[in-house]
């Protein structure tokens, strides 16, 4: 992975180019090596003259290094992490070598030439290979408002095949003139919006980062939605927080950005919510899929039920429930979406909220009954709701037209979700951070409030039954935890006496006498305010 960063003396300058090393603190009579944690960074001077000098950052990835503490769970732990694009493409792996080994440039700080630190200088950035599977009019999108010259040019799949086309790769020229720092920063921010990926872990502290290092050109920029949304890989609540403080930094109305959503419902004025991206529209149905924009699925906001990746549980957990079923017995999946559907019916309930739908597997489940006569699906994920509309599209129109698809989140309430016979959290709490599990319980059992809420979540106490599963290892990697028969029930109890709700508890799977179901399933069923007497929703 290579990084050029080319300099050029102006006419009348008093300043040679090869001040570029006092700028990025790095001699350029010598080579220098860095250890990263991920590999090692060298930078040497392929020229350094008084009328040009050239920088290279080049970047030795070690593979192994990359995955170095994943678990063997992991649904990244394949062949895949070990041979990939990452040692030869510039990613988020170039920003944090920017950071690390030009971390003083990058500031802006020079003792020994302050005044050209503070200088515009005429710059040539050459990066051989960028991923960007949006092509060459997304790398002129976000680096020419910003006052750079841009050449483009798609790399091709094999140059022996022409006829096999183009890659999502790109060779990026950008020549400007630019103070160090500000360009250092434009690549820092960048080059991971353009890839859309992050080799780490997220939290809130990337938000700090981003509008650090956007600092002056973050919030004029024409795309600034687009790149917070892509720099914090489509995590919602940070796209959500990180929007609201561009707003406050433009003095801007945080709704412009898709920020808030307010609900000004008698009952709660005022109240945020989570809004649907703003440019992909708030509420689809399967027939009208067709006017979303086709780079919804790749640009926008592709998270859970609250903000986060929900992925489908470990398939080790639903193999291993089939053979214990029989050899051709139901998946654990087809046994939790029977119970669900089961639960649901036993309350009377025929407005349905299916929350954390995502692909959709439920619902087709329930359309196929009359007994449902309206089902809202709700997803963070842009990208699951049109898969599973998609789905839908495939059954009859007297069943799709029961079915309404939103996007939205579940840490914040929305007025829409009032008023329903019942609604699903099937296989989603287990995903929500636990100092965030509050406002989920608030979302649901207090603002929305459905007569009965039918919760399903893994059995940690079964995952010793998983062949292949570590001790204290959860099912998946994107689970915040993982809760034990006592826990889920001492959990549940809570929630119920916080809002009025009687409770009661089944197994989903075979179960083993030691350590229970595989799925552990509580039905809430909401209280008459007067006696105390479940109040039935039919």
């Amino acid at each position: 992975m290579l990084l050029t960063i080319s300099c050029t003396r102006p006419e009348g300058a008093a300043w040679p180019a090869s001040d570029l090393g006092y700028l990025l603190h790095k001699n350029p009579s010598r080579i220098q090596t860095f250890e990263q944690s991920y590999g090692i960074a060298h930078v040497l001077y392929p020229e350094a003259g008084d009328d040009r000098c050239t920088a290279a950052l080049l970047l030795e990835i070690d593979p192994v290094r990359l995955v170095r503490g994943k678990s063997k769970s992991t649904p990244e732990f394949s062949l895949g992490q070990y041979v990939n694009d990452r040692p030869y493409a510039a990613s988020s792996l170039v920003s944090v070598a920017i950071s690390t080994v030009f971390g003083t440039a990058l500031h802006g700080r020079c003792k020994q030439r302050p005044e050209l630190a503070e200088t515009a200088l005429p710059l040539r950035i050459e990066l051989p290979a960028v991923p960007c599977k949006g092509g060459a009019e997304y790398a002129e999108r976000v680096f020419a408002p910003l006052g750079w010259t841009v050449v483009a040019t798609p790399l091709p799949l094999d140059p022996a095949f022409p006829d096999w086309g183009d890659s999502h790769y790109l060779r990026l020229e950008l020549t400007g003139t630019q103070r160090l720092s500000d360009a250092l920063s434009h690549l820092y921010v960048l080059l991971p919006v353009l890839d859309g990926s992050k080799h780490y872990w997220l939290d809130t502290a990337e938000i700090d980062k981003l509008l650090r290092f956007g600092e002056g050109w973050l919030t004029t920029h024409p795309e600034r939605e687009w790149i917070t949304r892509r720099y914090l890989t489509r995590r919602h609540t940070l796209v959500r927080a990180a929007l609201a403080r561009l707003a406050e930094l433009d003095d801007a109305d945080p709704e412009e950005l898709g920020a808030i959503e307010h609900d000004f419902d008698d009952e709660g004025a005022g109240i945020e919510t989570t809004p649907p991206a703003p440019d992909l529209g708030g509420e689809i149905s399967p027939a009208a899929t067709e006017l979303i924009p086709a780079q919804a699925t790749d640009l926008g906001l592709a998270s859970g039920g609250t903000g986060d990746p929900v992925p489908p549980t470990d398939p080790r957990a639903e193999a291993s429930c089939s053979a214990e079923a029989g050899e051709r017995g139901p998946s654990l999946a087809v046994l939790r979406r029977a119970a669900v559907h089961r639960a649901l019916l036993s309350t009377g309930a025929s407005r349905i909220l299916d929350l954390g739908c995502g692909q959709g597997a439920l619902l087709l489940e329930l359309v196929a009954d009359r007994a449902f006569t309206e089902i809202v699906g709700i997803d963070v994920s842009m990208r699951e709701l049109k898969i599973a509309a998609r789905r839908l599209r495939r059954v009859p129109e007297w069943q799709s037209r029961r079915v309404t698809l939103r996007q939205g989140a579940l840490t914040y309430t929305d007025a829409a979700l009032r008023g329903y016979d019942a609604a699903v959290l099937m296989e989603v709490i287990e995903h929500v951070d636990t100092p965030r599990l509050q406002a989920l319980e608030h979302t649901v059992f207090g603002a929305a409030a459905p007569g009965a809420v039918v919760v399903t979540t893994p059995n940690s106490e079964y995952n010793v039954r998983y062949d292949g599963l570590d001790a204290g290892a959860f099912r998946h990697s994107d689970h915040r935890f993982e809760w034990s028969r006592a826990e889920f029930a001492d959990w549940a109890h809570r929630v119920g006496a916080t809002y009025g709700y009687a409770v009661r508890f089944e197994p989903i799977g075979p179960e083993d006498a030691e350590v229970g179901a595989s799925t552990q399933m509580a039905v809430f069923t909401k209280r008459d305010g007067k006696n105390g007497d479940e109040k039935g929703v039919a």
